[in-house]
Order: C-alpha cells, then structure tokens, then sequence
C-alpha cells in the first residue's frame, strides 16, 4: 500500500458505520446522487439477467431452477444501471451492469443522476462494502428466519453516503480496482487449491479403500460397477451380513418444543460430518425422552450416516467414550460387527466416491432424496481382513491429516486475503486511509 497516505485533518462524519473522514469531504443523502427507476418491459424477448455475488450476468435459460411465467413482467436494465437485490441482505448483492436486458420486478433499479459528480465504480465499492459488513442488514425490515430481510426504499434513499471531491473518488476506484484483482487472484488461487487438494484426497481414500495399499497385488473384478477391481483375496459383501444394526432415530414428541440446554445429545443431521461430529448447535433432550427412545441410542464407534435431504451420505463415527446421545430419524445408526468390520474402514467407504456411486444409485430424484434400510443393508462394500482394514485406516488417517493441514492453510489464506479486502475498502472509501 505504498500509494496510499493519511489525510492530515479529519472530522466527525456523524455515521456510526463511517466514523471520522476527511475535512475536505462531505457527506450526503443517497436520494440527492441516485433515483430509483422502474419501467416494466411489457414485451418478452429482452435478455433476462440476474444478480450475483459474481456480478449481474445473463441467466443461463437452459439450466434447471426458478423461471418466471411471464418476463414481460420484468423491469428493464440499461448497461451503467445499477441493480440490488434488496429483498436478501445476507445473501443478495448490488453491483453495476453491463448488459441492457430485464431483471426481477423485485429488485431495485436504481441510477447516479450526476455521473460528473459521483462516481459509480466509487459508490458501487461503498454498496457492495454495506453488502458484505451488514451495513445494509441493520437498516433491514422483514423476517429474518426466512431469507426476507429487505431493505425498504426510504431508508435506502435517506441513506448518508461520503462525498469525497469527484478526482479522488475516481483515484479511489481505480486503486480498489487494481488492488481487488490481485487480491481475488489470490483467493481463487487458493480456492482452486482447495479444490485439487480434495479431489486428491477423494482418490487415494477409493483407491486405498477398494484396492488396498499393496500396488503389487493382483486385483479381480469386483462385479459391482462402483468398486470396480479389489485385490484377489478380497470380497464384496452386502452390508446387513456385516453389521448387528442398521436403524435410526425418530422426533421426539413436541418437537424442538422438548429440547433442553442439557442433558442426553440428540444429534441431528446438521451435527455429522464428513471430518466428524459439529456440535456447536447441538441439542439436548431429558433422560426420560431418551428412555423412551433408548433403543436409537448411540454407542461408542457407531457410524452415523445422514440418509436424508441436502447432507445424505455425510457420515462419521461416534468417538465419544462414555458421553451418551441419541438421534433423529435423519441419521441412520450403523453398527459393525467387530470381527468382520472396523467401523473406521466403513465410515471410509461412505467418505469415498464408492460410498457417493452407492447413495446415488438409489435416488429416485424425489423433491427430498432419501436412504432406507434396505438400501443401506444391500450396499456392497469391499471386505478384508480386520489387519488390512486396520492399515489401510491408519495409511488414510495419516494421509488426509496431512492433506486436510494443507486444506486449513489455503482456507485461512482465503479468511485473511477477506478480512484484508474488506478492511482495505473501507480504509479507501471512507478516507481513513489517502489514495495518492
């Protein structure tokens, strides 16, 4: 940040979320730089664009997902408009577009009145700023709890805005500029990592959970299309012929309305995971409830594998020694029998493409995909002896700790470049910091 200085003299902007800014900007209201237009197309055939954190793009009409009945309905969009998803303030956005086409009636339309006076890119950093930092967010009306948390046209319009001399709103947005693609070079970098080092980590768990870590044994066809060759002396066998339970939990009576803040866990499909249970959220029921239920209750070394919704086929072993729970009926409860099946190795199968191929060989592509019992008992897997599972658990808890380290790495470099963007913008846009 070498071209950037400190303004010698500051003063009170009088907004809590801009704090002190230069003595030689001003301050304004929103509705004095920019108008709110809508005009409705009253035709189809416009180009349909849609907001994204990505930016405003064309939406791609040929993929599945919501389409309206009628875009003769929708507002018209000029490239330089300005387009915000005001109706979402977690997850909506605002940016510039640069396309003309059509977009949601819902959304706002809005225009810089003197572009010779403000400048957009500069003002579209400060939206976007509000965006991200729930600046906007706490102006918001609405219901929270169901994604409607809108921001209302009046306070949009008396919102107070910075009004920097027109030449250093422009240095301004040529230095964010410059500075945000370096920045967003490196996140996607990162992310891009984090991709390469997942999909790495996905090949060694199947190629180690099928074939073994002997790259010298002779292998044979398995005969199932998703394990495909296994080492000679392996079989493949149906899980209910391994296992003492496969079975899950059930709601207890009244709902959310009986979870306690202590007492016996009551784990849900939110809590497992692939790298093992999140219990930040989780819930508690009373002894009584989990008598009532004690024939779902967990023990030590059960696999717990979501059979329902979004998150089917995460699954994890329960390692907590003498810490009791239950679950719901989201979460199935496998339970090995030990000396035929680590549930380690198990729970590496579920973790492994083989386990992915299985649980999607029984959707049926219903609006809440889901598992039975039945289909879980007849998965195949990969069967050895209890010493080669256990090594072949031990090659793969060292190997994914290894890789799961280099995850955390590009994560935390991804969290850092940001923090550091965000901070960096509102250095710059508010004048705590001098583009020079």
């Amino acid at each position: 940040m070498s071209d950037v200085a400190i303004y010698e003299k500051m003063k009170d902007s009088k907004e809590q979320w801009l704090g002190d800014i230069p003595s030689t900007w001003n301050t304004r209201l929103l509705k004095y730089m920019f108008s709110i237009k809508k005009n409705i197309a009253g035709e189809t055939g416009h180009q349909v664009l849609s907001v994204t954190q990505k930016g405003i793009v064309p939406k791609n009409m040929t993929e599945r997902g919501q389409f309206s009945l009628d875009y003769s309905k929708y507002q018209l969009v000029e490239a330089g408009d300005f387009v915000m998803n005001h109706m979402d303030l977690l997850t909506g956005w605002v940016d510039i577009s640069k396309y003309n086409g059509v977009t949601s009636p819902d959304y706002r339309v809005f225009v810089n009145t003197n572009p010779d006076s403000f400048d957009s890119k500069y003002y579209n950093y400060i939206f976007q700023y509000c965006y991200s930092n729930r600046i906007f967010y706490g102006l918001g009306q609405g219901v929270a709890g169901y994604g409607r948390w809108r921001l209302p046209a009046d306070m949009f319009m008396n919102f107070v805005l910075p009004v920097p001399p027109i030449d250093q709103q422009r240095r301004i947005s040529c230095f964010l500029d410059k500075q945000c693609e370096q920045i967003d070079s490196i996140i996607e970098e990162a992310k891009s990592s984090i991709e390469e080092y997942k999909k790495w980590r996905s090949i060694l768990i199947f190629e180690a959970i099928t074939k073994g870590i002997d790259p010298n044994v002779e292998k044979k066809d398995s005969g199932i299309k998703q394990i495909g060759q296994i080492p000679i002396h392996w079989d493949c066998c149906s899980l209910k012929f391994l296992t003492t339970k496969i079975g899950s939990g059930k709601t207890p009576s009244g709902g959310a309305e009986v979870y306690t803040n202590s007492g016996i866990m009551f784990l849900r499909s939110q809590n497992i995971y692939d790298s093992g249970l999140i219990l930040q959220d989780v819930s508690f029921i009373s002894s009584e409830i989990d008598e009532e239920m004690k024939n779902t209750r967990v023990q030590y070394n059960d696999i717990l594998l979501n059979i329902t919704g979004g998150s089917i086929g995460r699954c994890c072993v329960y390692t907590l020694k003498d810490v009791p729970a239950n679950v719901n009926q989201h979460v199935c409860i496998i339970r090995t029998q030990s000396e035929k099946l680590l549930p380690q190795f198990l729970r590496y199968f579920w973790n492994s493409s083989a386990g992915t191929m299985s649980v999607g060989l029984y959707q049926t592509g219903g609006n809440r995909p889901g598992l039975n019992f039945e289909q879980i008992g007849s998965t195949k897997v990969p069967v050895c002896s209890l010493q080669e599972q256990q090594r072949i658990v031990e090659y793969l808890d060292k190997i994914t700790a290894e890789i799961d380290k280099l995850i955390i790495e590009k994560q935390n470099l991804t969290t850092d470049m940001e923090n550091y963007k965000r901070s960096l913008t509102y250095e710059v846009i508010s004048g705590k910091r001098k583009v020079v």
